[in-house]
């Protein structure tokens, strides 16, 4: 069994998607029951990740999704698919071009770990839930020892960064392999924090808050907050 490959359907990574899909589905069919319309925005996603929901649920459910992301390159993953997708490029942190309750439901899946301080994390929170009166947001969990990011190495990012970082130029521990300068693998050991359950409660307070388990350990959190 593969931890991580996602294109392995029977990973871990991929049984643990298939679960969330359930929940972000029922949030989705329970928005439309009560609107008839749904309208997503998706920070940091791409359409791939929307195929898996999938598509013809998405229609079925008459839901648009508008995908925004910080570089524009991220935005040509996947088939566009225009009938479902919008797609602009923004920061989840300051989305000062869309007005209070512009969509229905505000999602993210593993991406506030990488916004790189407790701040913009509180910024991101903030977003999230001004920008629509629904949200599903998933971020793995920082006391299950493999860390999604650099899954070959359990428990390494409980180490101290400058262990991290040199580790990273002796590993090929990130997705690229072995990192070649310092300077490079402390920015990679930077872009991504972990949070526990007392914080991703701090930042969405007013949400129903359940971990994913394997083999009864929490590995992830998702926050949601729904019409019921």
């Amino acid at each position: 069994m593969g931890l991580a490959d996602t294109a392995d359907q029977t990973s871990l990574s991929s049984r643990l998607r298939a679960r969330r899909d359930v929940q972000l589905r029922a949030l989705i069919s329970d928005v439309h029951d009560q609107k008839g319309a749904v309208r997503i925005i998706d920070m940091g996603g791409t359409p791939e990740y929307w195929q898996r929901v999938g598509l013809d649920f998405l229609r079925a459910s008459n839901t648009h999704v508008t995908i925004i992301n910080l570089h524009a390159t991220e935005l040509d993953r996947g088939s566009r698919n225009e009938d479902l997708f919008s797609f602009a490029v923004g920061n989840a942190c300051d989305l000062h071009d869309f007005p209070g309750n512009s969509f229905d439901i505000a999602h993210s899946n593993s991406v506030i770990e990488h916004v790189l301080t407790w701040g913009n994390m509180k910024n991101f929170a903030r977003e999230t839930r001004r920008v629509a009166p629904w949200h599903y947001v998933q971020t793995p969990y920082f006391w299950f020892p493999v860390d999604p990011h650099f899954y070959r190495l359990p428990f390494y990012h409980w180490l101290p960064r400058p262990m991290r970082a040199k580790l990273l130029m002796l590993l090929p521990l990130a997705h690229v392999g072995r990192i070649g300068t310092l300077d490079k693998a402390h920015d990679i050991v930077e872009g991504a924090k972990l949070i526990d359950r007392a914080q991703m409660e701090l930042l969405f307070p007013d949400s129903q808050h359940s971990f994913e388990r394997f083999y009864g350990l929490p590995k992830s959190m998702i926050a949601i907050r729904g019409p019921s």
